[in-house]
């Protein structure tokens, strides 16, 4: 039910056939359903600051013809900013040159908000995002590149699973904003499993995963082959969805009083609600300098999302006290053997009551053991505070994911609905046991902030990652056949080692899975052999196998990844070319790697060296 007045019905916007919401890419023009339910939020938003729908990642909101046209003359010159750093002044030099030298003719692209000639970056707005005077308080928490591991040392390697994607989508917001990202924000494996792949379906749901392995040559170092582990969790259909207790806890604070921020909240949860059926019940809590509930446990669609219709922003953020409320919100509410979750939106900007990341994490994990699972999803830009929404949705048994467009809200809240909201494992851990006689080196790929101790493999308190029903889990390793040359130099007495007895003979590594099923505190074991053989037939990386290879060197390459050699952006773009399939996402993902080409090559030119390679 509603709590409180009767709210003003939402504002209808005519549709008309020619026209639709441009996000991202001129193939959304098509989604209709998005464009029906957005359209209202995004159009109609009224800010304080006339420049809040202007800049870089702004203007979600606009309506262009379906079919692209030329981009319209440029508006009036806005007054001069101050003088910008040199790089920036440089890189907005070359933007010009780059306007300058296009051919109006050539058919536009649709990047963000701009239209842009093919293979540009989007020219810099006249006001660089944060404004003049506006501090960037972005909060990232990376960890080094994991280093590389001798086998004759320690032949385990054990980690945590992770299906969350918001690194890919909040680097793909930097990079169509004309920046690149910080290093601390890339996450190579959440990348890499942003994406979908050909792994088999369990058959079993009592055996609710796969896990495949193969192998293939490596594109930036003849000397090392790819080791990929692909895990896949079993779909849950549609109809075969538990009902969903769920509560809506959005920040309506002062700081997301901007385009990207509360009216692309309000679509996205307006998005989710069209999803909903008449078993599932949505509360609606929202924060800013003091807690209120909106929506208590309703079923009623049209009353949901006119309540979402309602949200105004302003005043400061007591973000804990928001926590607190919605906790107890879904306690109230509570579906026996079904979905009970939070769904935190949010930019992170906690500064009002409990602010500190370790108390957060403390009162979410105290209310996970009642069953309550908690989503985080981050928007908006300048103040945005990924370090807490990562951490206290692992600590929530839940995931973090970044929306920096209607088409991510449709993919995380409509199209992968069941993976986001369903849990069908926790603590998922996986564990490797490499063989001498094959292996002598390896490094993998991401995960730094998973690792685990190897004896926190069978111990079932130590916590983990959460897989949702449908999810997928791609791990790689690199690794330097026994008889290869590796990264390190060979020590002076390898050759007075013991022999070791050949068990395994055939056996590259032994692979373990370890989860617990929903409810249960005892963990349950997956097992099995990865072939010696692998080494020997592997061929250079095709299909599937190119793209992810393609993917993580990107996701090394951003994060200046010693490793890669010097495998640049260029060679990424090609690689991922020959496994593109028509796939938007992969689409998508060869723009952003040829964004990030002419951003390397442009900072690199500002600063004298050669960039872009």
């Amino acid at each position: 039910m509603l709590v409180g007045a009767t709210p003003p019905a939402l504002p209808v916007i005519a549709q008309n056939r020619g026209e639709a919401l441009t996000i991202v890419d001129p193939e959304y023009l098509r989604e209709d359903h998005v464009n029906r339910i957005c359209a209202p939020f995004l159009q109609n938003a009224d800010f304080d600051d006339d420049r809040a729908g202007y800049g870089r990642g702004r203007g979600y909101a606009q309506q262009v013809p379906s079919t692209v046209s030329p981009p319209p003359p440029p508006p009036p010159a806005p007054p001069p900013p101050p003088p910008p750093p040199p790089l920036s002044a440089d890189r907005a030099t070359e933007a010009r040159e780059n306007v300058s030298r296009a051919q109006p003719s050539a058919p536009a692209v649709v990047t963000g908000n701009r239209i842009a000639q093919p293979g540009m970056i989007p020219p810099r707005p006249p006001y660089p995002y944060p404004y003049p005077g506006t501090e960037n308080r972005e909060r990232y928490d990376g960890e080094d590149v994991a280093s590389i591991v001798t086998v004759a040392d320690q032949p385990v390697s054990t980690f945590g699973v992770d299906v969350d994607t918001g690194s890919y989508s909040n680097v793909r917001r930097m990079l169509t904003g004309g920046d690149l990202p910080p290093r601390d924000a890339v996450r190579t494996e959440e990348m890499l499993n942003y994406f979908r792949y050909d792994y088999p379906n369990p058959r079993d749901r009592s055996r609710p995963f796969t896990l495949t392995t193969d192998m293939t040559t490596t594109p930036w170092n003849a000397e090392s082959r790819l080791l990929r582990i692909g895990l896949r969790g079993y779909d849950l259909p549609r109809g075969e969805r538990p009902p969903a207790n769920l509560v809506f806890l959005v920040d309506v604070s002062g700081s997301m009083n901007s385009m990207d921020k509360l009216p692309l909240v309000q679509c996205s949860m307006a998005l989710l609600a069209e999803q909903l059926g008449p078993r599932d019940r949505v509360s609606l809590v929202t924060y800013a300098g003091h807690v209120q509930q909106l929506l208590d446990g309703s079923s009623n669609r049209e009353e949901i999302i006119r309540a979402i219709g309602m949200l105004r922003s302003g005043g400061s953020t007591a973000g804990a006290s928001g926590i607190e409320m919605a906790y107890n919100a879904a306690r109230k509410s509570m579906i026996d053997d079904g979905i009970n979750r939070v769904i935190l939106a949010t930019d992170g900007d906690f500064n009002v009551g409990v602010t500190n990341t370790d108390q957060l994490i403390q009162m979410v994990e105290q209310n996970r053991e009642s069953g309550i699972t908690l989503t985080t999803l981050g928007f908006g830009t300048g103040n945005f505070n990924e370090a807490m929404m990562e951490q206290i949705a692992d600590h929530g048994n839940g995931n973090y994911a970044y929306i920096d467009t209607a088409m991510e809200a449709q993919r995380v809240l409509v199209t992968e609905l069941s993976s986001t909201l369903f849990t069908i494992a926790h603590d998922v851990k996986l564990q490797i046991e490499f063989n001498p006689a094959w292996v002598r080196e390896y490094r993998l790929i991401g995960y730094e902030n998973r690792l685990l101790a190897e004896e926190d493999f069978d111990n079932d308190a130590v916590d983990a990652g959460d897989i949702g029903a449908g999810h997928q889990v791609t791990a790689l390793y690199e690794i330097v056949p026994a008889e290869g040359t590796g990264w390190l130099p060979r020590r002076r007495y390898d050759a007075n080692r013991p022999a070791a007895p050949v068990a395994g003979g055939a056996e590259l590594a032994w692979l373990r899975l370890r989860y617990k099923l929903p409810g249960q505190d005892n963990s349950r074991l997956i097992e099995q052999p990865v072939a010696a053989g692998l080494i020997r037939s592997a061929r250079a990386p095709a299909g599937d196998m190119a793209f992810i290879a393609a993917v993580a060197a990107y996701g090394q390459r951003l994060r200046a990844d010693r490793y890669l050699g010097d495998y640049g952006f260029a060679d990424i773009r090609r690689l991922a070319s020959t496994a593109y399939t028509g796939d938007y996402w992969r689409r998508e993902f060869l723009r952003l790697a040829e964004m990030a080409e002419q951003q390397t090559a442009a900072l690199g030119s500002a600063n004298g060296k050669d960039g872009g390679k």
